[in-house]
């Protein structure tokens, strides 16, 4: 009950007609989404069987980022089914063997049915991306933003033998409000975010900047130069003082001297640079940037293709990174840095615009979403149909596979096949269609040959061919949403008995008793 409750919840939000949840998140944050999977992490979950159907939205948004809804309604479903199947006395052994043996036969199906896509038709990419971002509210934008997660997917592609992989934290969105939707921009580097040029006597524009990545303070390398290092020094006389911090001044020059031998006109660094590092650096005419993020630094160092250096003394030309443009941009209070320009860069940046901060969020959410399922096709280059069409696909061939399973577990598979349906069921309900009438012309549909991709049309009401309308899912993201769903009901099938365990050791003279 607690799972299907769970799935209740997330249930109204599938689908281009799907509607929003308003929530009330940690520290007063109001949050308007039909992310599910943003729903559930933001929820209060306390009962265990729904914390399971909360972990498998998190596992399924993690390892394909969407697809979210969908696992969470099938494993309900699942358990639906298989609440009927336990007052039958079939025990839930049988059912959950059941149930592997049709996700089994599912897989190899959703193989034979995916069709290969070509990497270079971005026509069909821009379809998948637009089909992840239907019933999220910017339909005025989708177009720009399916064209911005593809560039920037196939920035971050790295080839891979046969393959791609795709680091999906090679691409960072960062947001700000103000502008328009469409003022959203592809950077072709990093932003270096509310971190502006240390000293405001430094330039604030770069071209054809030459950046050095130095993780560790300049202090350190400071340190290592300074007379008696590693011991102690006793300074009884005031003219002593002065040779000693003028020594000091001599090394810091030779650290800066050394960068700027380099050819470096622009300085990245980990940690704090000292006052006057920042002087010398500044009447040198470098730009620096200090206390950079370690994940930023490796971004700058795949963008700029420099090397992140521990200790500034050993820098070399070798180290440098390139790219066109380094420029501090100004937004309200934020200053942020601008690394652009790069060629051929291996992360790249997302800059979103919206008016409201709540839109910008949301967009946020909703690039992620599209950003990963044009990577799940760049490391799976297979497709299906959307709108319900493959689940009643799949429905339709698990039950002939069912015919010829012998024993009990004939009626876990068929209970699989009809558990498909939910999606294309649920696509119905949400669109406000009779969902009865629907599914019985999507089985015959299905039944003639050619009507593999026929689904839900939640627009127009009626069945269509959703591949010709362009309504494509990456193999990946359904793939793993069957499997999750089947793996999370088992688990649960498997548990005959919530045991409560006390929170701390009972004190003597009293107990504990595990409630029933």
């Amino acid at each position: 009950m607690a799972s299907k409750t769970i799935a209740e919840i997330v249930k109204s939000t599938l689908g281009p007609r799907g509607m929003d949840k308003m929530l009330l998140a940690r520290y007063d944050r109001l949050i308007v989404t039909n992310d599910g999977a943003t729903i559930l992490d933001e929820m209060d979950v306390k009962h265990p069987a729904a914390k399971m159907m909360a972990e498998l939205a998190k596992t399924q948004h993690q390892e394909v980022g969407d697809g979210t809804t969908t696992a969470v309604v099938t494993a309900a479903e699942l358990l639906k089914k298989a609440e009927v199947l336990l007052d039958q006395n079939i025990h839930p052994t049988v059912i959950v063997h059941g149930f592997k043996m049709a996700v089994e036969q599912a897989t190899k199906m959703l193989d034979e049915l995916s069709v290969k896509v070509n990497l270079e038709d971005r026509e069909v990419l821009k379809k998948i991306a637009i089909t992840s971002m239907c019933g999220k509210g910017i339909e005025a934008a989708k177009d720009h933003f399916a064209e911005i997660s593809i560039r920037a997917v196939k920035q971050a592609a790295e080839k891979r033998g046969d393959g791609y992989f795709v680091d999906i934290d090679d691409i960072q969105l960062v947001k700000r409000v103000g502008k328009s939707l469409n003022d959203t921009e592809l950077i072709q580097g990093v932003i270096v975010n509310d971190r502006g040029v240390v000293n405001p006597e430094m330039p604030k524009y770069v071209r054809n900047a030459k950046v050095a990545l130095i993780k560790f303070p300049l202090e350190r390398a400071l340190a290592r130069q300074r007379p008696g290092y590693g011991g102690e020094i006793t300074i009884r006389d005031p003219y002593q003082m002065k040779a000693f911090v003028g020594a000091e001044s001599e090394i810091i020059q030779k650290i800066v001297d050394k960068i700027k031998k380099a050819g470096a006109n622009v300085l990245m660094c980990g940690s704090r640079i000292d006052e006057k590092a920042q002087h010398i650096l500044e009447n040198l005419g470098i730009m620096a940037v200090q206390q950079v993020k370690d994940s930023t630094m490796e971004k700058l160092s795949r963008a700029t293709r420099g090397k992140i250096v521990k200790d500034p003394m050993d820098i070399t030309d070798k180290d440098l990174g390139s790219c066109g443009v380094v420029e501090e941009r100004k937004f309200g209070n934020d200053k942020m840095v601008f690394v652009q320009e790069c060629e051929e860069p291996k992360s790249v940046s997302i800059f979103i615009r919206a008016g409201l901060e709540r839109l910008a969020d949301e967009i946020e959410r909703v690039l992620r979403d599209s950003i990963s399922v044009i990577a799940n096709v760049y490391m799976k280059d297979k497709i299906v149909a959307g709108g319900g069409a493959i689940e009643a696909e799949l429905a339709k061939r698990v039950r002939k596979y069912a015919r010829k399973v012998v024993g009990r577990e004939q009626l876990a598979v068929e209970a699989f096949a009809d558990a498909l349906e939910a999606i294309p069921r649920t696509l119905c309900e949400n669109a406000g269609l009779d969902p009865i009438d629907i599914l019985v012309d999507l089985r015959a549909s299905h039944e003639d040959k050619n009507g593999v991709w026929q689904g839900v049309d939640v627009f127009n009401g009626g069945i269509v061919d959703m591949m010709k309308k362009g309504v494509i899912e990456p193999l990946r993201v359904k793939e793993l949403a069957i499997k999750s769903a089947v793996e999370a009901a088992s688990v649960i099938l498997r548990v005959d008995d919530v045991i409560l365990a006390p929170e701390s050791k009972p004190s003597k003279g009293t107990s504990h008793r595990a409630p029933g």
